[in-house]
């Protein structure tokens, strides 16, 4: 087997990877073969002649604006949003419905040596980022009464440490069927000069993600997609894990999405400024796709419309749902998505066994994008949210989206509720609470919900929570 190995290593240039099978344990080697034996050497081949060659530019003028569908401003469009609720609620009830989680990140970039979903976020609470999503969907299954299958995507790095977690939470009270996991795929990183696949260490091949277009291959490569067909889920409710403001399973965007018989729906802001870091939607030859903001043309950006608005507004904050079918169509043989091209400092050891540090960037990562399936849909729709209410992701340690801001948004969201509800609290000189607030999903998923089942109507003078054990209060402050 290690001969065989040896040979097809040496046809392809990368006879390196086997330099120090001598220096391996049993265990190791087959480890060493079996990652080896996964990479595709044509593939790499391919992608490496791709990054020598000159990127393709952006013509501004190939590019036109996508229809999105817009807040409500008129009682003809609460109407129209009233209806594709119902059609959304339909399909909830009828089980149709499964959500997708993709949680393969680390916490590094806060601090936090652990599956980013584990991170603390409730202001009072604690409550994980993973407990924020566990409860909407519980809340969701609760109101359709059908338990919504939740297919979450780790990576090989934090997989094992995020299944522990929930099960040492009992699954948030979801049924042990309602939960399945399953990993991202990973590819090598190459040298960027020689296309060399680089060793993490003398018996391991450095890969990284492949990137969270490789969530939809990896949904087809684990069963998840016959798992959702064995169900009778034809709709899937994808979202990242770093926003707990994502509204899962909103029944007004899946109806929206099943009214318009769409491949791929998208939840998109209005642009806040013109650079703001949000892929924008948008039409490329008339066909929908979507241009990274560091790579959007400044004509296209600062575009206006005559009434000084942003002709090109719709921002993707990576909540979608899909068609099952066309995810099946996607990930078909033949199809798939092409990968994109990322310089990267990697760590790596040299021919002398020696681990290297390198200062700059020194390697190739290869990932695949989920909206490079935009093109392939028959019909993509767009739909607009309520940035307050829906998109608060925690990013950075410090600064915008970092957990401080996004502790805060929440306060400032539950003040909201609290006070439609008829509560009151303490405020800050700016009208803001000056206590923590935090609201479950399970004691409420809308403002309307929390009022009519909140009984305890007593002023807030601490840091307070409302979870479905009712009222938890903290201490003075």
């Amino acid at each position: 087997m290690i001969e065989e190995c040896r040979q097809r290593l040496r046809q392809v240039g990368q006879e390196h990877l086997l330099q120090f099978a001598d220096e391996l344990s049993p265990g190791q080697m087959l480890k060493l073969l079996e990652q080896i034996k996964a990479i595709d050497f044509d593939l790499l081949e391919r992608l490496h002649a791709q990054s020598r060659s000159k990127s393709v530019s952006i013509d501004p003028a190939s590019l036109s604006p996508m229809e999105a569908m817009s807040l409500p401003r008129t009682d003809a469009d609460r109407q129209a949003k009233a209806q594709c609720a119902a059609v959304g609620l339909e399909a909830l009830l009828a089980g149709r419905v499964a959500a997708v989680l993709v949680a393969g990140g680390q916490g590094s970039r806060l601090g936090f040596e652990h599956p980013k979903g584990m991170f603390p976020i409730g202001p009072v609470t604690q409550a994980s980022l993973f407990q924020f999503h566990a409860e909407r969907i519980l809340a969701r299954s609760r109101q359709s009464g059908k338990p919504v299958p939740w297919y979450i995507m780790t990576s090989p790095t934090n997989d094992q440490e995020t299944r522990n977690f929930f099960a040492s939470k009992n699954n948030f009270g979801l049924g042990g069927e309602q939960v399945r996991f399953f990993t991202q795929g990973t590819i090598p990183a190459i040298d960027a000069q020689t296309g060399k696949v680089l060793l993490a260490d003398r018996g391991e091949v450095f890969v990284s993600p492949n990137g969270h277009g490789g969530t939809l291959l990896a949904l087809r490569e684990h069963g998840m997609l016959d798992d959702m067909a064995q169900r009778g889920c034809d709709t899937i409710f994808y979202f990242q894990v770093d926003n707990p403001f994502v509204d899962i399973l909103d029944p007004t965007f899946i109806g929206f999405h099943l009214m318009r018989q769409a491949d791929i729906s998208i939840k998109v802001l209005r642009k806040a400024y013109p650079k703001e870091k949000l892929g924008l939607v948008i039409q490329d030859h008339g066909k929908p796709t979507m241009i990274e903001y560091s790579d959007l043309p400044d004509p296209i950006a600062h575009e206006v419309d005559e009434q000084g608005d942003l002709r090109y507004w719709t921002g993707s904050i990576a909540i979608h749902v899909f068609r099952r079918t066309f995810l099946e169509r996607v990930t078909g043989q033949g199809v798939g998505l092409p990968y994109h091209i990322a310089h990267k400092k990697v760590p790596f050891i040299d021919p002398q066994g020696q681990p290297i540090e390198p200062r700059e960037p020194n390697a190739i990562k290869f990932e695949t994008f989920i909206f490079d399936s935009l093109p392939l849909a028959d019909r993509v729709a767009v739909m607009e949210t309520s940035r307050t209410e829906e998109y608060e992701p925690v990013k950075n340690a410090d600064g915008d989206h970092s957990p401080d801001v996004v502790k805060q948004a929440i306060t400032r969201r539950a003040g909201r509720w609290l006070t439609e509800a008829g509560i009151s609290y303490p405020t800050n000189p700016e009208g803001e609470p000056a206590v923590p607030l935090e609201i479950s999903p399970l004691a409420g998923l809308s403002p309307n919900e929390f009022r009519r089942r909140v009984t305890d109507m007593r002023p807030v003078d601490r840091p307070t929570a409302w979870t479905d054990k009712g009222r938890i209060a903290g201490k003075k402050v």
